[in-house]
């Protein structure tokens, strides 16, 4: 018996690859914090004293992921994952996959971008380590717009109908 791609695209299999998207803010997490590591590092081999400092930059980034999870997450609980009570319409697939999008693919931009921003404060950091909370501050100009998706992601899985 042969299956068709028509009959997996259903609203259970459509909501679960929304929160696949949502968790792809996580990818953004990674890169982030890894291009933060590599300012981070290289200042510490300047001075191995800013080790706190740059790790608090460094951590930054890491936000994107903890937000894709948590939307992640809303997903698995509204649609019914966790009981294993999953029936959604085609209707309600479409509306769960789509509040995935926000979280996810500002989280995958933002993430790299907060981390270049938090690179250039560590290295703000290494050279003048009193300016460092100049360094956050443009670093978590980048979060907001990370927050804006998750609050979107939430808007419409909450108007879903489920």
């Amino acid at each position: 018996m042969e299956v068709t791609i028509m009959e997996w695209i259903n609203g259970n299999s459509l909501a679960l690859i929304g929160a696949a998207i949502a968790s792809l803010a996580g990818v953004g997490s990674g890169l982030g914090v890894g291009i933060a590591g590599q300012a981070a590092a290289g200042v510490l081999a300047e001075d191995p004293k800013l080790f706190g400092r740059t790790l608090l930059l460094q951590a930054l980034p890491g936000t994107q992921g903890i937000y894709g999870l948590l939307m992640t997450f809303l997903i698995f609980v509204r649609v019914g994952f966790f009981s294993g009570n999953m029936d959604l319409t085609l209707t309600q697939g479409w509306w769960v996959l789509a509040s995935g999008i926000p979280v996810g693919l500002i989280g995958v931009w933002s993430g790299v971008g907060q981390g270049k921003a938090a690179a250039a404060g560590i290295m703000l950091t290494g050279k003048r380590p009193d300016q460092m909370a100049k360094g956050i501050i443009y670093a978590a100009m980048v979060e907001t717009y990370a927050i804006f998706g998750l609050l979107i992601s939430i808007l419409i899985l909450f108007n879903a109908g489920l």
